[in-house]
């Protein structure tokens, strides 16, 4: 396995040389931006997508705020257990990164000695938006837009082969959408729970816990009109 894709036939090697080409063509500012955004930058969008869904739900207090928050919560759940499943694939495969099989392409981040398939990177921010998706369609949309920017930065600071990160935006899929019923129906009864507490359920709702200033106690309007029915009547 150790011998993927190190034929320079390969349509795979043929196209991290035709992507990884663009870095040798640009201009040396727009290397660093590219190193920058797709080490760091479009993971760290993505993760301010989770908290902007988050906090504009939260503001609305709708009746399903405790499922949303949950689903939220699922999201970054989804990377850190898309990433362990991907710990033994890499062992398993033991791909080298390709500039040390392949000469001539132009490395933008130093120091990546691991191996490359599954790439990691794509495994996580395509984890994180596929679950972000499963809560809110529109911020999903938008981090799986970002995701798949991501996995082309990586090919393009030749750190990976692009089957590296197609592999890992399946991986980050599969995770986010089979474990997601489970997750989901561990994390409700949870996020339900923080909801009701007086404390805490700022957290899932603007409208507090039960002791909140919102909350709404069942049958209390009715018992309070009927308190001021009485009071007239006497």
């Amino acid at each position: 396995m150790a011998g993927l894709a190190e034929s320079g036939s390969n349509p795979d090697v043929e196209l991290l040389y035709d992507i990884n080409g663009l870095a040798k063509a640009a201009p040396h500012w727009f290397d660093r931006v590219m190193e920058f955004v797709g080490e760091y930058g479009l993971l760290f969008a993505i993760v301010l997508l989770v908290l902007w869904c988050w906090w504009s739900g939260r503001k609305r207090g709708a009746e399903d705020a405790a499922s949303n928050v949950a689903a939220l919560v699922w999201a970054p759940l989804a990377a850190g257990v898309a990433v362990l499943v991907n710990v033994p694939i890499r062992g398993f495969v033991e791909r080298p990164r390709p500039f040390k099989t392949h000469d001539g392409l132009e490395v933008l981040v130093d120091g990546k000695n691991d191996f490359s398939f599954v790439s990691d990177h794509a495994t996580l921010v395509m984890a994180l938006a596929v679950a972000l998706f499963v809560a809110n369609r529109k911020f999903g949309l938008v981090a799986i837009v970002l995701a798949v920017l991501g996995g082309f930065a990586r090919v393009y600071m030749g750190v990976h082969y692009p089957t590296d990160v197609i592999g890992g935006f399946a991986l980050g899929t599969a995770v986010a959408l089979l474990l997601s019923p489970v997750a989901m129906a561990l994390l409700t009864p949870l996020a339900r729970a923080v909801e009701r507490s007086p404390r805490v359920g700022w957290l899932i709702s603007a409208r507090g816990g039960a002791g909140g200033r919102g909350a709404v106690i069942p049958r209390a309007r009715e018992e309070r009109a009927g308190v001021e029915e009485r009071d007239l009547a006497a």
